[in-house]
């Protein structure tokens, strides 16, 4: 556990984000992976039927999993207030809830994959691929939900450096999988699924092991499990609009790819290894984000409000130079890196243009991402979810519709910076504006200035 309310405010986010980034990374290498073998050893129609599963998962669990941020804001605030009887009754609570959500997931997945495919306009020839690699996700989606719960609550005491020593071994093992699934018993992109669900199992499993030998607090035992009523629904409260906000975000990614898959399954493979490459390349945003998130509900929650300013231009400045760092190495390496994904020159010249359109405004991005991590971390999460329905909604697709009849793809890329520049106005002027200070847990009197 990290006590964030201590030291300078500047390496404090730094190297606690530090420990999420590697851990990210190796979180992604569970799809990248499976997306470059499946490219590669399947073909292009394999890699699309991947592709374009993503926006069906997201939808099926995003709901859940925003819900969850609400606990994982409690967690901090109480964490940073050492009300630890309250702090262990959130997290039981949590368990709980991620429990029962995943059961109903995996039912409703299961139930809907099909006809949700064919609503985004997929191809006959890649459905019954996508079909066969998204219901195998659905079966495991217990552990992804239980890994992640574990992840979630560490973040929120200030410890990002455990699970990354989950990560990385269940990483190893999932790319092993893979090759044996895919390469040596010919399971096809079924044998990618099996391989993500069963290294996330052993990665829940393990998570579960260390907690109760070295965490009391933390300690996951069925029977001493308390459900509280009164901490739940103040979760919910704060967790809710985040659920409705990715609900929201992942059906507008269903309407964006449903936009793309008429294309045809070149340029659904394109966007399937371009939008790979562009979560590594946000990655760091991201996770700034969460570390100013969990610093800010740390600092609100002891009452040290001075120092909430402080982080937050620190990170800005720590996220912005990365940002720009990335774009470089985007405009200098992109099309080896579409490369890797599959070997067709369409796939490659297609994947590459999306890459350098979205990264041209990383900078934009980051800015966003950081300002909205103190919104949430000050438990403030109604208005950015309205900023994002807007941009996404109101921006995004609407562009990407107008712009995909007129001059094809380029367009559909492009709508992606537009959505991001008028949400980065947006939340700045809502940072500016001061009125999220109202929203904190725990009030301790907010006199900083902003």
């Amino acid at each position: 556990m990290k006590d964030l309310t201590k030291g300078h405010e500047g390496k404090l986010i730094f190297y606690f984000a530090l420990p999420m980034l590697i851990g990210n990374i190796f979180q992604q290498l569970y799809n990248t992976v499976d997306s470059i073998i499946v490219g590669n050893f399947l073909g292009k129609e394999a890699l699309a039927a991947v592709s374009t599963s993503f926006p069906v998962l997201f939808l099926l669990i995003s709901l859940i999993m925003g819900i969850t941020m609400g606990s994982t804001i409690l967690i901090s605030q109480f964490y940073g207030a050492k009300d630890y009887a309250n702090l262990k009754k959130t997290i039981d609570t949590t368990y709980i809830f991620l429990f029962v959500g995943s059961i109903l997931i995996t039912i409703l997945g299961l139930v809907l994959s099909g006809p949700i495919l064919k609503l985004l306009n997929t191809p006959g020839n890649i459905l019954p691929q996508a079909k066969s690699y998204i219901n195998v996700i659905f079966i495991g989606i217990v552990a992804m939900f239980g890994y992640n719960s574990i992840s979630a609550i560490l973040r929120g005491l200030g410890d990002s450096k455990t699970p990354l020593k989950f990560l990385i071994i269940s990483t190893i093992l999932n790319i092993i999988l893979d090759v044996l699934f895919i390469v040596v018993f010919k399971f096809g992109v079924s044998g990618a699924a099996w391989a993500t669900v069963i290294a996330q199992g052993f990665s829940f499993i393990y998570g579960i092991y260390h907690l109760n030998k070295h965490h009391e607090v933390l300690k996951f035992n069925v029977k001493d499990m308390e459900f509280d009523k009164a901490i739940f629904f103040k979760s919910l409260k704060i967790g809710l609009p985040s659920g409705v906000q990715q609900v929201l975000f992942s059906l507008g990614m269903m309407a964006i790819q449903s936009i793309i898959n008429p294309f045809g399954e070149t340029t659904m493979a394109a966007f399937g290894a371009g939008s790979r490459l562009n979560s590594f390349g946000t990655m760091p945003i991201m996770n700034f984000g969460s570390a100013i998130s969990a610093f800010v509900g740390q600092n609100l929650g002891a009452g040290k409000n001075e120092r909430v300013k402080k982080g937050y231009k620190y990170t800005l400045l720590m996220s912005v130079s990365m940002s720009i760092i990335i774009t470089v190495l985007v405009f200098i390496f992109g099309e080896k890196m579409v490369w890797l994904f599959n070997k067709d020159p369409e796939v490659i010249k297609i994947g590459t243009s999306y890459l350098k359109i979205v990264s041209s405004f990383y900078a934009v991005v980051s800015i966003m991402f950081i300002t909205t991590g103190v919104l949430r971390g000050a438990g403030d999460t109604f208005v950015p979810m309205i900023i994002s329905i807007l941009t996404l909604w109101l921006i995004r697709i609407p562009v990407a519709t107008f712009l995909s009849e007129r001059i094809g793809t380029n367009g559909i890329w492009a709508s992606v910076p537009a959505g991001w520049t008028i949400g980065m106005v947006l939340t700045i002027g809502y940072y500016m504006s001061g009125r999220w200070k109202k929203k904190v847990v725990i009030k301790r009197g907010l006199n900083y200035e902003q």
